[in-house]
């Protein structure tokens, strides 16, 4: 089991392995009694290079044991360079990974596969490729995602085509092995998502969430000079294996959340696993010694108005333990609620007592009271408001501030702000009832007990009544990770 020194801020209830790199959540299916987590990994150092796959598993999402390397590039062979995204299904008594197989293109990367028989422990890659030739157009072509339907195997690619339009391609199988291009699912040019962002001229990370004759489609927004930018949501329904798409959204309203994967659970949940990249330079990274997380794992539902609505799963609240504080009341000023641990999970209902003005929480992380996170009520525009700008005295983390739409919010409204906050350590996930998001990553410097305030707008009151709960951490059993510190023998490149 490893042990490793104290950092405050390695989360302690979101996965990520012990050191080093990670990226995209990959292989998520559910096969013999486990939730299987695999995510893309650099068992090298803190860099976006050497492609692996990382493996967790777990029986109840609580407790998490982390399995030996899932995927390893071949010297010499079709992914040489890299095992990059993709998913994983159980079929039978077998579980089968299909991935993005990295050797020298760096945008094209046909699909290949593996298979364990052992629930995951050993992985037999099949040492060609399932799909050796891209269709025609494409310019950029990775992230495979399988899913069974209707009695059918299916597979979305992700895409940039030669005329300037993302799609997510096609295709389908009878036996997982001989698989048939149907043409693109949906294609796209550009279209404007949020202020400054849209849904790029190209996708990754391709997940097709379905029920009841309706549909999602979740994209990873890729531009070829700036790389991953966000991850947005086509709603709609599909028609003769074409998606027909209303307007764009974004899933995720943070800066720090990309690559989300789903997870189809026994129960006929689905589950949705993202990564969170780091807000922080690249030197404290490396003093780190570690990058990225995967954020909590969220229950994602289709709403009757086809938007995609999430929030943490039910089994997190196991998490919960002793409770931190509780307070209600009105101020008109500022508040001080009580302590918080540096992981915790915090619901909050705000009534700002007056049309127009603002109010909201402060999470102090100093004792001077210099560093803090603030979430606030724009009632003019409807929106939540979070500022980091002062979440962090080291002038190598980010700041900047971003909005949550929260239409409640709006001062002709009259109704009350809701939501729930989780915080661990260094990530902060934001959701509303409406199942709204926001992803953010901070590094606080302080080491005193966290302090919740409520604070009132410009000549306003805000009543308030919060509660919150110290999280108690993952139950984590780790690899041995001997040989870790060694050299590649095949240096991938980066591919973002």
């Amino acid at each position: 089991m490893s042990v490793m020194p104290a950092d405050p801020h390695r989360p302690v209830a979101h996965l990520r392995p012990p050191r080093n790199w990670i990226n995209d959540p990959n292989g998520l299916a559910f096969h013999d009694g486990h939730y299987h987590v695999c995510f893309q990994y650099n068992p090298y150092g803190p860099e976006h290079a050497n492609m692996h796959w990382g493996h967790f598993r777990s029986p109840d999402l609580i407790s998490w044991e982390e399995l030996p390397v899932a995927l390893t590039p071949t010297p010499g062979g079709e992914d040489a360079d890299g095992c990059f995204s993709g998913n994983a299904v159980s079929d039978g008594d077998r579980m089968v990974a299909f991935y993005s197989a990295f050797r020298t293109d760096r945008w094209a990367q046909p699909v290949t596969t593996a298979e364990s028989r052992d629930n995951g422990v050993t992985w037999t890659p099949r040492g060609s490729l399932l799909i050796p030739e891209l269709p025609e157009g494409a310019t950029m072509y990775r992230d495979p995602y399988v899913w069974r339907e209707a009695g059918r195997w299916r597979m979305l690619v992700g895409s940039a085509q030669a005329d300037g339009r993302a799609a997510a391609l096609l295709y389908e199988s009878g036996d997982l092995e001989r698989w048939e291009y149907r043409g693109p699912f949906l294609d796209r040019a550009p279209q404007p998502v949020a202020p400054g962002a849209d849904t790029g001229p190209g996708w990754e990370c391709p997940q097709y969430l379905h029920a009841d004759g309706r549909g999602a489609l979740l994209l990873g927004a890729w531009d070829p000079e700036l790389g991953p930018r966000r991850t947005v949501v086509y709603p709609g329904r599909e028609q003769d294996g074409r998606f027909l798409p209303d307007a764009p959204a974004l899933l995720d309203h943070g800066p720090d959340f990309y690559a989300p994967a789903l997870l189809p659970a026994p129960d006929g949940r689905w589950l949705l696993w993202g990564w969170s990249w780091e807000a922080r330079d690249a030197a404290c990274v490396r003093e780190a010694g570690w990058a990225g997380l995967l954020t909590l794992p969220r229950e994602v539902t289709l709403a009757e108005d086809g938007s995609v609505r999430q929030r943490p799963a039910a089994e997190l609240l196991a998490l919960r333990d002793e409770r931190a504080l509780t307070a209600a009341g009105e101020t008109a000023g500022t508040a001080e609620l009580g302590t918080v641990r540096s992981s915790f999970d915090l619901t909050a209902r705000l009534e700002p007592r007056a049309a127009g003005t603002a109010g909201g929480l402060r999470l102090v992380t100093s004792a001077d009271g210099a560093e803090y996170l603030d979430i606030s009520i724009d009632a003019a525009a409807g929106e939540l408001v979070v500022d980091r700008d002062h979440a962090s005295l080291d002038p190598r983390a980010h700041g900047g501030t971003y909005r949550l739409p929260c239409p409640e919010a709006r001062a002709a409204s009259g109704a009350p702000v809701e939501l729930r906050l989780v915080v661990d350590r260094s990530v902060a996930e934001l959701y509303l009832p409406s199942g709204r998001t926001l992803t953010l990553r901070f590094y606080p410097t302080g080491d005193t007990p966290w302090r919740i305030e409520a604070r009132a707008g410009d000549e306003g009151r805000l009543g308030y009544a919060v509660g919150a709960w110290n999280l108690r951490p993952y139950a984590m059993r780790y690899a041995t990770d001997a040989g870790a510190e060694s050299t590649p023998t095949d240096a991938g490149l980066a591919r973002h």
